[in-house]
Order: structure tokens, then C-alpha cells, then sequence
């Protein structure tokens, strides 16, 4: 089972990527979809979480203003828009699949089939 992400790229101060991740249904539908980002000597940290409805989402308090999370369950899709991006932003993005009830979303050991990540890099 392969979650795939995409959408990392290099920007300037201020710019936004759409970030995407996609797998097969079985993966993806009926669970919480959850973001994060590990930075250089740093531990993977939770960004974003998103209910297998959409009715319920989490974000890390340094993004909540900036980032906003959503899916397409018809295409077992899942996105993070990345808006107002900082040098502090700069990490590799995985996402992930956790688990079935939209409790404790942001505990990354709740997770269990992650993608392969996607660089995000800003540059001031």
C-alpha cells in the first residue's frame, strides 16, 4: 500500500503550494488523513488532520491561520493549501493515514501507512 504525496516545490516568503496526496480507496476512505513535515535534525511533527468525513479537522497551532486541509473522497484524495509560507515552513510534507475515529488526531503514533514525502523549501 502506497500513499503518494506531491505539490513540494522552492518558493519566496509569502507564496502558497497545494500539497496532494492520493492512494487507493481502501487506504484512504473511511479514515483520518492527517499532514506532517520533519525539518532538518528535527523530529516528524503533526501539521493537519482531517476526519474521513471532512466534518472535523486539527492543525498545529503554527499553522492553523495559513494551512487549510480537505479531501475528495470520490478520488481518495486528500490536500493541504499551504498559504502565507515562512522559512520555518521549510520540511519535507508526508502525509498519512490514521485512524478510523476523528479522536487524537494530531497523535502521529495513531498512524500507520505513510507517503513518501514532498519537499517544501522557502526561501527568504
Amino acid at each position: 500500500v502506497q500513499l503518494q504525496a506531491s505539490g513540494g516545490g522552492l518558493v519566496q516568503v509569502g507564496s502558497s503550494l497545494r500539497l496532494t496526496c492520493s492512494g487507493p480507496g481502501r487506504t484512504v476512505s473511511r479514515y483520518v488523513m492527517g499532514w506532517f513535515r520533519q525539518a532538518p535534525g528535527k523530529e516528524r511533527a503533526f501539521v493537519a488532520a482531517i476526519s474521513w468525513s471532512g466534518g472535523s479537522t486539527a492543525y498545529q497551532d503554527s499553522v492553523k491561520d495559513r494551512f487549510i486541509i480537505s479531501r475528495d473522497n470520490a478520488k481518495n484524495t486528500v490536500f493541504l493549501q499551504t498559504n502565507g509560507l515562512k522559512p520555518e515552513d521549510t520540511a519535507v510534507y508526508y502525509c498519512a493515514r490514521g485512524p478510523v475515529t476523528a479522536q487524537a488526531m494530531g497523535n502521529i503514533r495513531l498512524y500507520d501507512y505513510w507517503g513518501q514525502g514532498t519537499q517544501v523549501t522557502v526561501s527568504s
